[in-house]
């Protein structure tokens, strides 16, 4: 929810937001609070509208931001201010929500206290490492790395290169994204090139980010090429591994997993970051490198009382997209289907 990202989001019209501020009015001076970033979702003409508290497609993270004094106060009035709106739905779909932050516990006390619904979909353990815990520093997969990066080394000079100013940030993200289509993600026609409006966001997106040195794109090259890039993200003390691509031809040497244990090592041993949160998911090659876990839920709610039409509508809906990703990723995984490789963007113009 960085106002950077939010404005790109906006000026690209790749998602349609709106943002809740909350303000302490008591204070000498005016003090926010409390910032909430949500979009309005319809599939169709006369399909029920809901909210999503991801703000665009690529977000990792629907929780709100609220100053910790003021938690119990703001998230009752941010409900409130959606119930008042005539514009905005009652419904909210909650998806990657930090269920081990206050604003939780505070969501799910103020919807009880409203009469509110929610459906869990389900709940994961994310990949999540500290300065003070998570890193494996022995066992199998500490050795495969060492003898990972010793093979690669073989066959040339091997560097990580992490540089946050505005203009290396904006060619090591080209360089990211080139590598993203020329992978699997390129042949399923998911890679962020092939898809017009998808990448002039991202471009916007990591532009602006890496105006304020709040994105970086961490590579791993031999001989001065780039076989693996991590885009990564920055707010506060926290660092996010927000995507990842690698070229395939090096895959057996594990240059993704390479990449992110040395970027580990490299943000813990500067300060000024003291946790990276992997946006992925529980069964990703992060998970073999860090012992830490971050709870996370998806859950669906409903701020009117009781189950409303539109609450069941997308209850069903989301119930139904899961079931049908989950045969889909079973199908692609036996060889049943495939896609074909779409033509991506080359121009970054």
């Amino acid at each position: 929810m960085d106002p950077a990202a939010l404005t790109a989001a906006h000026e690209t019209k790749f998602a349609k937001v709106c943002v809740l501020l909350a303000w302490d009015e008591g204070a000498v001076q005016r003090k926010l609070v409390g910032v909430w970033a949500l979009r309005t979702r319809k599939l169709a003409p006369f399909w029920p509208a809901w909210l999503e508290a991801l703000p665009y497609n690529y977000a990792f993270l629907s929780s709100p931001v609220i100053d910790p004094a003021f938690i119990d106060d703001v998230v009752p009035e941010f409900f409130a201010a959606i119930r008042k709106n005539p514009v905005l739905p009652n419904v909210i779909n909650l998806q990657s929500f930090n269920a081990e932050s206050p604003d939780y516990d505070a969501i799910v006390k103020a919807l009880a206290a409203r009469g509110g619904e929610q459906l869990r979909f389900c709940e994961n353990a994310r990949p999540f490492v500290t300065r003070e815990f998570g890193v494996k520093r022995s066992g199998s997969t500490r050795k495969k790395l060492r003898q990972d990066w010793n093979r690669l080394s073989g066959l040339g000079a091997v560097d990580i290169v992490n540089d946050r100013t505005p203009g290396a940030v904006s060619e090591a993200f080209e360089a990211f994204l080139a590598l993203e289509l020329d992978s699997w993600k390129g042949d399923r026609g998911t890679a962020l090139l092939c898809d017009e409006k998808d990448a002039a966001f991202v471009r916007r997106l990591i532009g602006s980010l890496a105006e304020q040195r709040n994105a970086s794109v961490a590579l791993l090259r031999i001989g001065g090429r780039a076989i693996a890039a991590q885009v990564l993200m920055y707010c506060g003390t926290t660092a996010y591994t927000w995507k990842t691509a690698f070229h395939a031809d090096y895959a057996k040497y594990s240059p993704g997993a390479l990449l992110i244990d040395k970027v580990t090592e490299e943000l813990f041993s500067t300060s000024g970051i003291d946790a990276i949160d992997s946006c992925a998911a529980e069964g990703s090659f992060m998970a073999q490198l860090w012992a830490g876990r971050r709870n996370m839920v998806d859950f669906l709610i409903d701020l009117g009382p009781g189950k409303s039409v539109g609450f069941r509508i997308e209850a069903m809906r989301q119930v139904g997209y899961r079931r049908i990703r989950a045969l889909r990723d079973r199908l692609r995984a036996d060889g049943w289907i495939s896609l074909p490789k779409k033509v991506g963007l080359a121009s970054s113009s």
